[in-house]
């Protein structure tokens, strides 16, 4: 079923043409609501194979401003956000899918293989967007889920000539900013002697702030029965318990400025011949103002600050191991009473994502009789510059004493997590607590950690296609034609790190904030406007991140100067090339497919064959001893053979029946197959290592849907599914020995206990502080083959349906519609798993809770971002110019391996994280002034839905909190 869950802009019912007509004159119709929901039903129902269809309801007017929201709208689809904007999509509960434009594969900013990142295309230069779930002999390979083809007007599908202008401004609630979104398209076609040539062109510009906050706490720390006592020295609880390891409060701040542009050329001189050109532009500044405020060291004195009361939490169970309950940390203060002293930091992230993108496709189709033809070249190309001046510092309490020569003292803190909310801050009422104006004083914060960075990516693809049918109807029973071709794929990454990085931990190395008081400013305070919380920090200095990413040399030349001045003499040097994170990633593709299509009665089809030949090389540079450079180049090769079979029967004009059987390849992201090593200053930042030797997963496919086309532009519709999924990849960490006593890593290579040795990294309470500075064996990330086979099954139920046919007995509530859809799916299967060695402190705690000593517990990961039940409901109305929307979107609980504050398996307990289920609303209200002037306003997460998300099981450990913005858009559209 095709889900479109907006309102019209500018049309009544009445005024719009009816979808058949439309077909048969092969135009495109500016038409409302229901318009297009007819001839995206229409599409789908003539479709080859399973198709879902989305229509723009007018010129530059999908239902959502963002493109995932909009894919969200389809059956069995589900999105991720990233500081509330939507990201990613899961296609039948799995990332691994395929973005193509006009049918061209696109290249996205980074490693991965999914195509052009959503956030990066405005909606409005978009008119239709596909999402083909069953494929054809003649679908590109490549995607689990499904592949995603965004369309764009075709110039001589027009009627009339074509001016839009859509103005906007969003506002973002959190940031409280009003952002531009500008949008224009332009087309007409024009007799050129005996044939016609038409343009097409859209572009836009749109600026936005995306805010979100993000509360971290971990409370991985057993503190063993008969240990631990109050900050006054009373005893602590005759049991074991889950102190305070670490508070973290994140607030994500992405500042997005993207210009899109996209044209299109076709020129037919005949009926029988027309030659395309199609271009797409992007230009994106995704810059990062985002701050993280910590209490660190918070360990130290997980025996001298017993919580004042505490919460039962169930891990509930993991691979069929029951692991009982244990009493948590709820509230308390962690007081400096003790030589290791709890500390607080301030950290500026402005790492950004300065992205070009451009794909060109140049093609030309050709008739004669029988026959048809297309041949077609086309090349994606996506450059990305990532400059980072990211910096933390320390906080000098004035009212505690220093230790020894470290660059950190005592701050009390104190925390509430209960009912279901992590709030954390400085405790106000304890004799050691700052005050407000210690706290913004330059003299008591000192420069603790400086990265910089200017990384490089560059990703291409370049293919070249035929494509031939021949008809065959008049000349067999039941064949109607015979479709054959063949394509070429050449496609290529290359990443370039440029960096540099320092971390202080000794006070005489560490230069006070006076000597570069002119870089800081006073952070966000405000945390709390999300939810209304009394505890946060909100007084606090950092290094001005604007300044940090418009200057960078003259911030950096500051800070250099500021490190020159100290006894330590410490130096940060300019980024440089760093030549053991290069790698290059080649690949080539040849590929040729046949396909017999048939019809027969109330049955039609068809079935083929995609044989696939790859061959792929990894690039990368061992470093060897004295800094010697050796290129390493390690190749690989397979070849697959893909059937794939789409039926269909009428069974009577209103109901069709659909069947398929088809098989597709998902290829490993390139980061996953680099050889070379990139180190980060993190001390629990696990180090990530290639396997060039990973196969690629195949998925079998079967689809089966029955759909009743009962009114126009409505539909019943459900669907079964199935998939079988072999060498599914999976990412694996494992972490360092941690002394159980000390709580101390190995700091010396070769990390004979586990890990690998990072030299850059920070220290931190990893060690003894005589010990303090940098080098620490860290965890190791890496992805491997399941050696396992894992299935996906699933139900797919859609219903559309509106009252336009009873105008005459009800009148004005013949405007309503209802859309909605239904997805149930389970995984079953796999092998390979995650275990809680990958958390140092994870086995002790389970241990404790399930009475087992069984460690270490694993478990099958499975698929994550997979949610098992995932509906949504949109309820519409369009009538005397009028049109609204609301929408209500849920989805049931996912692991998942995203996080806040940079947490990863060796801080969750060594198992992704559960997302709990969430709902959001979306709602747009518009209404035409005139026949060529509408006016509306449109608003995301309107009842500010938070995200949670829990450690081990759902509604387990509670860990992350995740705290969105609410936007509204309003504005007007324009058309002639």
């Amino acid at each position: 079923m095709a889900m479109v869950a907006s309102p019209a802009l500018a049309q009544d019912n009445q005024d719009a043409q009816p979808a058949d007509a439309a077909a048969e004159e092969n135009v495109i119709i500016v038409s409302g609501i229901r318009g297009s929901l007819a001839k995206a039903l229409d599409e789908k129902r003539n479709a080859d194979s399973l198709v879902e269809v989305i229509q723009a309801e007018d010129i530059g007017k999908l239902p959502d401003q963002n493109l995932a929201e909009v894919l969200e709208n389809i059956p069995g689809v589900q999105i991720t956000r990233d500081a509330g904007v939507g990201t990613g999509v899961q296609i039948r509960g799995t990332n691994d899918n395929r973005t193509e434009i006009n049918g061209v594969g696109t290249v996205g900013s980074g490693s991965g293989r999914s195509g052009i990142n959503f956030e990066d295309v405005n909606a409005a230069i978009i008119a239709a967007v596909e999402v083909i779930k069953a494929p054809t002999a003649m679908t590109t390979e490549g995607s689990v889920g499904g592949t995603i083809n965004l369309r764009t007007i075709r110039p001589l599908d027009l009627r009339d000539p074509l001016i839009a202008m859509r103005v906007q401004g969003e506002y973002s609630e959190l940031s409280k900013s009003l952002q531009p979104r500008i949008s224009a398209s332009f087309g007409d076609k024009w007799v050129a002697g005996d044939g016609e040539i038409g343009v097409v062109l859209s572009g836009s510009y749109t600026k936005q702030d995306a805010l979100s906050n993000r509360p971290r706490v971990d409370r991985d720390t057993l503190t063993v029965q008969g240990t631990g006592v109050t900050a006054t020295g009373a005893p602590g609880p005759a049991f074991d318990y889950l102190g305070i390891q670490f508070l973290n409060q994140e607030q994500e701040d992405f500042k997005y400025e993207t210009y899109n542009f996209a044209g299109t050329l076709e020129y037919a001189p005949t009926d029988n011949l027309k030659f395309y050109l199609d271009g797409f532009y992007n230009k994106q500044t995704r810059k990062q103002e985002s701050t993280r405020i910590q209490a660190s060291g918070v360990s130290s004195v997980q025996l001298t600050n017993v919580p004042d009361t505490f919460e039962t939490v169930n891990f509930g169970s993991l691979g069929g191991v029951e692991l009982g309950s244990i009493q948590a940390a709820e509230t308390g203060t962690l007081q400096p009473t003790v030589a290791n002293k709890p500390n607080l930091r301030f950290s500026s992230d402005v790492g950004a994502r300065l992205t070009e993108s451009n794909l060109l496709r140049l093609g030309t189709e050709w008739e004669s009789g029988r026959f048809r033809a297309r041949i077609e070249g086309s090349r994606s190309l996506s450059s990305t510059r990532n400059p980072d001046l990211s910096t933390t510092l320390n906080f000098i309490n004035p009212n505690t004493p220093l230790t020894g020569t470290a660059n950190d003292n005592g701050t009390p803190f104190a925390y509430d997590l209960s009912g279901g909310a992590l709030t954390f801050g400085i405790d106000e009422s304890s004799a050691f607590a700052p005050t407000v104006a210690q706290l913004l004083d330059p003299n008591n914060v000192v420069l603790d950690a400086v990265t910089v960075g200017n990384n490089r990516t560059r990703n291409v693809e370049t293919t070249g296609r035929m494509d031939f049918s021949l008809a065959l109807d008049d000349l067999t029973g039941f064949i109607t034609s015979f479709d054959w071709g063949y394509r070429y794929n050449d496609t290529s990454t290359e990443f370039n790190e440029f960096s540099s990085s320092i971390g202080l931990s000794a006070l005489r190395d560490s230069p006070n904030g006076s000597k570069f008081s002119q870089l800081l400013v006073a952070g966000p305070s405000n945390f709390g406007d999300s939810d209304g919380r009394a505890l946060a920090f909100r007084d606090f200095l950092i290094i001005d991140p604007r300044l940090a990413y418009s200057d960078q040399a003259g911030t950096l030349a500051t800070l250099q100067a500021a490190l020159a001045s100290e006894p330590g003499g410490r130096v940060l040097a300019d980024a440089t090339f760093n030549p053991a994170s290069f790698y290059r990633i080649t690949e080539k593709t040849h590929a040729v497919y046949g396909q017999l299509n048939f019809e027969a009665g109330i049955f039609s089809g068809n079935v083929g064959l995609r044989y696939v030949n790859s061959s792929v090389n990894s690039l990368g540079n061992q470093i060897g001893a004295g800094g010697a450079i050796t290129e390493v180049n390690t190749p690989g090769k397979y070849h697959v053979l893909l059937p794939r079979v789409n039926f269909a029967a009428g069974l009577t004009d209103d109901i069709v029946l659909r069947a398929s059987y088809g098989q597709d390849i998902n290829r490993p992201n390139f980061n996953d197959l680099k050889t070379s090593v990139r180190f980060t200053t993190g001390p629990n930042t696990a180090v990530v290592i290639g396997n060039p030797g990973l196969a690629p997963e195949k998925v079998t496919a079967y689809d089966a849907s029955l759909s009743y086309y009962f009114a126009p532009a409505a539909v019943i519709s459900v669907g079964v599914f199935h998939k079988r999924r072999t060498n599914l990849f999976v990412t694996q960490e494992f972490a360092p020995a941690v002394d159980p006593v000390t709580g101390f890593k190995d700091f010396t290579a070769p990390c004979e206990g586990g890990g690998i040795y990072n030299p850059i990294a920070d220290r931190n309470v990893f060690v003894d502080p005589a010990n303090a500075g940098n080098g620490l064996c860290v965890p190791i990330s890496t992805t491997i083959n399941d050696p396992g086979v894992t299935t996906q099954t699933g139900v797919e139920v859609a219903f559309q349906y509106d009252l336009s046919a009873f105008e005459d007995s009800i009148g004005f509530a013949s405007g309503f519609g209802l859309a909605a859809n239904y997805t149930y799916q389970k995984f079953g299967g796999g092998q390979a798993t995650n275990t809680s060695a990958a958390d140092s402190r994870a086995n002790a705690i389970f241990n404790s809770s399930s009475g087992l000593n069984a460690a270490p517990y694993t478990a099958v990961q499975g698929l994550l971002d997979f949610s098992k039940h995932a509906y949504n409901v949109t309820l519409f109305y369009e009538k005397y110019g009028l049109s609204a929307r609301a929408r209500y979107t849920w989805r049931d609980a996912f692991r998942t391996n995203d996080t806040a504050g940079g947490a990863t398996l060796g801080s969750t307990l060594g198992f992704p994280v559960v997302t709990a289920a969430r709902g959001q609303l979306n709602g747009s209200i518009t209404y035409d002034l005139t026949e060529n002037i509408n006016i509306g306003v449109e608003g995301v997460n309107l009842t500010k839905s938070e995200i949670k998300q829990y450690c081990v099981n759902d509604g387990g450990l509670l860990c992350f909190q995740g705290l969105p913005d609410r936007r509204l858009t309003f504005g007007a559209s324009i058309k002639f």
